[in-house]
């Protein structure tokens, strides 16, 4: 039992990593008042690109850096689109999504010709899980060899850095100039213009910060969780991130345990898929695979209270004159 315990919170960290930096990507964009309904095709266009070039390149940094600069092009066209044209932010959002979806398919059939998948990568053109010191020495150990074994060692390098995001993230927002300046532009922009800071030139820079975090997401799922990119991989997570962020009130830390919540019911259903319950017997795969989703509706619906977002959220700013 205690095994299986460790297995589930182990796959609950696997499958929490891109939510987790999904959600914060979409955390700097809303407190600069940007809502971002374009995570999902983020994440998917940074998936394509860096799983192509680490497999065209043979390096799985080349491809972490294509995947970031790709994702961090498409935030720029929301950025144009939203900032400088006061577009509105939720088609625009739309717009890039459906934009990721059939651009992937159709230049991975151009590139490749696999129907729209990439080649599998190769051991050096992924990034490979990190076994710490000690760790197979300890494995067999009772609780505490399990624990060090499978929870903390045995990860790659995306998933460190995706948690020690939460407290970079922390320390950005709530004590730095940077982060205090980008949470008052997704209050009152109208008085951070009348002290003189370009809130358009802020609202960028989130929006960077945003296709950063969803590039390294995105690389993640093609070259970490699997290896190599297929059709729609992102499955949703992007709205999944969105929903933790509004269950987490738009809080980092929050952030981290709404997606390791979310994390765990996938994990959970993955390990469920046709065992038979208590007093219900087998249950169908497919309900399985929408519990996740199904939880997140009644979490969100009843669980959060009132979440009040960012006062400047999806308003275009227009300069007064």
């Amino acid at each position: 039992m205690f095994n299986a315990i460790v297995q589930v919170l182990d796959s609950t960290i696997r499958l929490s990593v891109p939510l987790l930096l999904a959600c914060l990507a979409g955390l700097y964009s809303e407190r600069a008042g940007i809502f971002d309904i374009g995570l999902e095709g983020k994440m998917l266009v940074g998936a394509f690109a860096g799983a192509s070039a680490a497999a065209v390149f043979h390096s799985a940094l080349i491809g972490l850096g294509t995947a970031i600069l790709i994702s961090v092009a498409f935030a720029l066209v929301h950025g144009f689109a939203s900032i400088t044209h006061r577009g509105n932010q939720i088609v625009s959002g739309v717009a890039i999504n459906f934009i990721a979806a059939g651009s992937t398919i159709i230049l991975g059939q151009a590139w490749f010709s696999q129907g729209g998948r990439t080649p599998a990568l190769q051991p050096g053109e992924r990034f490979a899980a990190i076994t710490w010191p000690g760790a197979d020495a300890i494995r067999d150990v009772p609780i505490i060899g399990p624990i060090y074994a499978e929870l903390i060692s045995g990860h790659s390098i995306l998933v460190y850095f995706a948690f020690a995001m939460v407290p970079f993230t922390w320390w950005v927002l709530f004590r730095t100039r940077f982060g205090l300046r980008m949470r008052a532009v997704g209050e009152n922009p109208a008085a951070v213009d009348t002290a003189g800071i370009s809130v358009a030139w802020l609202r960028y820079r989130a929006l960077i910060c945003t296709g950063i975090l969803t590039g390294v997401a995105g690389a993640y799922l093609s070259m970490a969780q699997n290896g190599g990119f297929v059709k729609d991989m992102t499955a949703g997570k992007g709205y999944i991130a969105l929903a933790a962020l509004i269950f987490a009130k738009w809080k980092p830390v929050n952030a981290m345990f709404a997606c390791l919540l979310f994390g765990f019911l996938d994990a959970a259903s993955i390990r469920l898929q046709g065992s038979p319950l208590p007093l219900v017997g087998k249950v169908p795969a497919q309900f399985m695979q929408a519990l996740p989703y199904v939880l997140t509706v009644i979490l969100l619906a009843g669980f959060i209270g009132k979440a009040i977002p960012p006062r400047a959220g999806g308003v275009p700013y227009v300069k007064e004159r």
